[in-house]
């Protein structure tokens, strides 16, 4: 006859049932899609609030029309683009890289590890002292996936990052806070206009690579907005509130050599990685013809001071117009919520005209596939 502790009794299989249900229930799981922000303040929902730095948002009325009504870092009167990516697309909007409150759970929805002021290059934003330049935003994507690997393991981490999706913004910077900040500028001694252009394009080739390199398969990479026609530029270098011609021209020459080197790129991978956004046109449409997209001016910013209250930052002294919805700009450099919601609409759902390869919407179409 068999011994009582021969065999497993129905109530130790059911205790150690019960007790693997758990584990398993309170291990992390990375099965919803990741969502991982690179770039400048465009991006930036509030990392530089936790730097010593002049490049920050973190005092009203920045945040004015967030759900908080309160400043949270981001440039913006209310959501940014990544914000309303993530609404429309039911994820959750990343938390920034360097905030306290940025763990356990939370890791596995994705980082955004933007901070005004950067750019491709490493001199841009030297005026702002202490920010995270690109290099550095990529290095904490590799100290990210070590503390998810882990949490959830080495194989579940490289999935998470592989298919996640990624957003990265850089450019405008390293024309306006660079290139063009002073006249006579070290870079503009250094390089003629298309010579720069060119040397932007093979050292932003570097960082998508690298970008690559870390598990990224997804990455929408926006072209610089109509540098010349934002409020900062007009009040400094417009008599009658025409764009700058050769902030214009700078656009004009980066944003095709980007979209180049990104189908280069993807050629060179064997897929469709990086999809190019023309965030350029996007602006262009309403720049050019605000009233048609319910605004009363694209010139003026909502927020600042001086012509087209386009002189120094947003501040509480600043003036401040009452309905942030009609105007194409918040501050002297920063699109609305508003407008940043157009400019979503067109990645989502844009043709070829906005972006190339394909829109999101075919991306995550194509990916629930797979």
């Amino acid at each position: 006859m068999a011994s009582l502790f021969s065999y497993p009794s129905a109530w130790s299989l059911l205790i150690i049932s019960l007790v693997l249900l758990a584990s398993a229930s309170m291990a992390p799981k990375a099965d919803a899609r990741a969502f991982f922000v690179f770039g400048d303040s465009l991006v930036d929902n509030g990392n530089n609030n936790y730097l010593i730095t002049s490049a920050r948002a973190d005092s009203p009325p920045y945040g004015i029309d967030y759900p908080s009504h309160r400043p949270t870092g981001r440039f913006s009167n209310g959501l940014t683009i990544p914000d309303i990516i993530s609404e429309r697309l039911g994820m959750e909007s990343p938390m920034p890289y360097l905030s306290p409150f940025w763990k356990g759970q939370k890791l596995l929805a994705g980082a955004n590890f933007a901070s005004a002021g950067v750019g491709i290059l490493n001199d841009t934003g030297f005026q702002f002292l202490n920010i995270i330049r690109i290099g550095k935003q990529l290095e904490y994507f590799q100290q990210y996936q070590t503390r998810v690997a882990d949490m959830i393991g080495a194989d579940q981490t490289n999935a998470l990052v592989n298919q996640a999706l990624v957003l990265i913004t850089l450019g405008g910077n390293d024309f306006v806070n660079n290139y063009y900040l002073v006249p006579f500028s070290v870079r503009s001694r250094q390089f003629a206009l298309p010579d720069y252009v060119r040397y932007l394009i093979s050292e932003y080739r570097k960082v998508l690579r690298k970008l690559y390199d870390l598990g990224a398969r997804r990455v929408l990479v926006t072209g610089t907005g109509p540098m010349g026609c934002v409020p900062a530029e007009l009040a400094q270098r417009s008599r009658a509130g025409e764009c700058s011609v050769e902030l214009q021209r700078a656009a004009g020459l980066f944003n095709p050599q980007l979209t180049d080197m990104l189908n280069s790129l993807n050629s060179e991978l064997g897929a469709n990685v990086f999809v190019a956004a023309n965030t350029f046109t996007m602006h262009m449409d309403f720049i050019s013809n605000p009233q048609a997209y319910g605004f009363i001016t694209s010139k003026v910013a909502c927020c600042g001071q001086g012509p087209y209250n386009g002189i120094g930052l947003c501040t509480p002294l600043s003036n401040l117009c009452p309905n942030r919805d009609v105007y194409v700009f918040w501050d002297p450099f920063h699109p609305s919520e508003k407008a940043n919601r157009i400019i979503v609409e067109q990645i989502l759902s844009g043709d070829n005209k906005y972006m190339n390869p394909m829109n999101l919407s075919t991306i995550m179409a194509m990916d629930s596939r797979t």
